[in-house]
């Protein structure tokens, strides 16, 4: 009789879990399909039995949760509570005995359960980004023994994200450089905003880059935020700062999405495409014959509109006239060409020189030699100024012989001086020196000064040796 009642229940089991739906687990509601629509079905695993009437009448109590909706709209702004879902139990029979309770995250605060019919509802507005889901448990009770009916169950409240946040960069304003003359297409940088809702639900989190300014030098990756060129030829001496306005807008891009934006300031760098250019082509120069070798007897100047190490400036002088006698250097504060003295100038024996002087940059890009030769020519005329030289006698010393007694006045010999920058001879023998070009007199008895009437006075000096002779003997006495 045992063993025939307990197949029986057996049997009557195994008809009851077949007959029964498969439950989702406890707390996992599926999707929301919208305020006050069934959102799922949760039952605990546990079975509760009783016996009847001694084995023959064990019966199986079905027990199990069941509940509406678990998502809660964010930022709700309506006057009554917010209606979340209802929980309710099989054992629920309608007749107010069974009594409804809420614990958990936000229990009394923030949601509140009608105890009678199970309903949930949300007090206050909530806001998913600062807390996107509430942890909470259910218990029902008989409402007359406060006995529990159900075991307590945890399930959560998930708050569900509308658009309520633009996109934010994260940095800005952005500076970038790119070089000038890059071909379209060239990488400058990358710009990232990032939207604070919910990118697993809907839209609201899907940017969009767009140029509100900027075009039609630059282009925007839509999906990746990177900014190329997007025209070739840039020249950095047309236009060297350009500011571009980078919108990033949610929605995947569409109307009514919430928009951020950042700018971006864009700088042209110098590369080497220009060549020096002078000035002028000719270039004339006065320089005293008396100028020190080695000393700077003038510049001239090439300009690059380079900036940096692409504007440097290397000066040649082509061989020529002036080779021999100048040289040419760069100064490196300004790049200005510093004309040297190589040699001793002399009015006298050359008055002009005559040659060229090349330009060109130290540092050459070969990307820009199509462009044409990388130096510019110009050409330098130095004329050298004269300076008043004193007069120059033809012979250092002087020896003249002179009888004893040979009356005053006599004329016992001459001295030549010469100015070079007057080319005139002063005095001849035998001839006044009627120039007043020259004043000769002798200095303490033996030394013969001549002198130019020229401000400042100029003088040579050579010296006189008189002999005297004897008329009765050989013997000659110096003077």
């Amino acid at each position: 009789m045992l063993a025939r009642n307990c197949l029986l229940l057996f049997l009557w089991y195994h008809l009851q879990e077949g007959s029964a739906s498969p439950a989702p687990p406890i707390g996992s509601p599926s999707l929301p399909l919208g305020p006050g629509r069934m959102a799922g079905r949760a039952r605990p695993r546990t079975l509760l039995g009783s016996l009847r009437n001694g084995p023959a009448g064990f019966q199986r109590v079905k027990r199990g949760w069941v509940w509406n909706q678990f998502f809660v709209l964010e930022e709700y702004m309506g006057s009554d509570p917010q209606y979340v879902g209802k929980l309710h139990t099989d054992l629920d029979q309608g007749d107010s005995a069974v009594k409804y309770t809420l614990s958990g995250e936000g229990a009394g605060s923030i949601f509140t359960i009608d105890q009678t019919t199970g309903d949930i509802h949300a007090l206050r507005s909530l806001d998913r980004e600062e807390k996107p889901y509430y942890t909470l448990r259910a218990q029902a009770v008989d409402l007359n023994s406060n006995r529990p009916l159900e075991p307590e169950s945890e399930f959560v409240i998930k708050v569900q994200d509308i658009n309520d946040n633009e996109p934010k960069f994260l940095e800005g304003p952005y500076r970038a450089t790119v070089p000038e003359m890059s071909p379209v297409g060239t990488y400058v940088t990358q710009v990232t905003a990032t939207d604070a809702d919910d990118p697993t639900y809907g839209n609201s989190a899907r940017v969009v880059y767009s140029i509100l300014h900027g075009q039609p030098y630059f282009s925007v990756d839509p999906k990746t935020g990177v900014i190329k060129t997007a025209l070739p030829n840039m020249d950095r001496e047309v236009k060297e700062q350009y500011q571009v306005l980078i919108q990033a807008k949610d929605m995947g891009g569409q109307l009514g999405g919430l928009a951020g934006t950042t700018v971006v300031n864009i700088t042209l760098s110098d590369v080497n495409d220009n060549p020096p250019r002078f000035s002028k082509s000719f270039f004339h120069l006065r320089v005293p014959e008396s100028s020190a070798v080695g000393s700077a007897v003038g510049r001239i100047k090439a300009h690059d509109l380079d900036v940096g190490r692409n504007a440097e400036v290397e000066y040649t002088i082509v061989p020529g006239d002036g080779g021999a006698m100048f040289d040419i250097t760069t100064n490196d504060h300004n790049q200005d060409g510093v004309i040297i003295l190589k040699r001793p100038l002399d009015y006298e024996s050359k008055k002009a020189y005559t040659f060229k002087v090349d330009a060109s940059n130290a540092h050459l890009d070969p990307r820009f030699q199509t462009f044409g030769a990388f130096k510019d020519t110009a050409t330098v005329k130095i004329n050298v100024l004269d300076v008043d030289e004193p007069p120059v006698f033809n012979k250092p010393a002087y020896v003249m012989d002179v009888y004893e007694d040979t009356p005053a006045g006599t004329i016992i010999g001459a001295v030549t001086a010469q100015d070079l920058d007057e080319n005139f001879l002063c005095p001849t023998p035998g001839r006044p020196c009627t120039s007043k070009v020259f004043q000769l007199w002798i200095a303490n008895g033996f030394v013969v000064v001549v002198t130019n009437e020229r401000k400042p006075l100029r003088g040579g000096i050579c010296s006189l040796k008189i002999m005297k002779e004897n008329h009765d003997s050989n013997e000659n006495v110096v003077r």
